[in-house]
């Protein structure tokens, strides 16, 4: 049976590289994210290299959605082996100026939407006693950025759950990790290539616990 790799947050950076990288490996790619003609974009050119990919609509901040999507991806597909939430709203906005519903409402597609996809997979995962949830982290939980007050506040946050899971679930056969990406994406950059991040996530899954 094809194992399967499902990435929420889908994009044409990290997202293409990550799907690339699985389905090196023999993965089927389930993509989530909520808009259509971008994922029908993705799902061509993954297409045109050999790669399987399939997707669903949600928007990561959304819960209801995501429920209904995770719906989908398990009754058409079966139980992911790997979870890749690579969700994040990268909104430049002075602390000073933010205002408590921009902060509420992007810590949900930052944070909130991640426990809603890992609490989605789980059972499934526990059943099969086995599973990878991976997390996307960033420089600016260790560095934030007042002009990006609430991404510094949700890559703190993921790297929090991050812990936090792994804690949990450190006795259980599911591995839990978070990429810390301390830096700007950029093909021209080895160190910041979304090929070389695409890799770490690599790493993490076949990674033994603990490691």
């Amino acid at each position: 049976m094809t194992e399967l790799c499902v990435i929420v947050g889908m994009g044409e950076g990290n997202g293409l590289a990550i799907a690339r990288r699985f389905a090196r490996e023999g993965f089927a790619i389930a993509m989530v994210a909520r808009n259509e003609a971008k994922l029908k974009g993705y799902q061509s050119t993954l297409a045109s290299e050999g790669i399987t990919a399939h997707y669903f609509l949600a928007d990561a901040g959304d819960e209801a959605a995501l429920k209904e999507a995770f719906d989908g991806i398990q009754t058409q597909l079966g139980t992911p082996s790997v979870l890749v939430y690579n969700a994040a709203v990268p909104r430049m906005e002075s602390v000073l100026e933010t205002r408590y519903d921009t902060l509420v409402s992007d810590f949900r597609a930052n944070v909130a939407g991640a426990i809603a996809c890992v609490q989605a997979v789980l059972p499934a995962m526990e059943a099969q006693q086995r599973g990878t949830l991976l997390l996307t982290g960033g420089g600016f939980a260790l560095y934030p950025d007042p002009n990006f007050v609430s991404l510094s506040l949700g890559k703190a946050g993921i790297r929090v759950l991050a812990n936090t899971l792994y804690a949990a679930l450190k006795d259980s056969p599911i591995k839990v990790g978070t990429v810390t990406i301390c830096g700007t994406v950029n093909g021209d950059d080895p160190k910041y290539s979304s090929d070389r991040i695409a890799e770490e996530y690599w790493k993490l899954h076949i990674a033994e616990n603990g490691e």
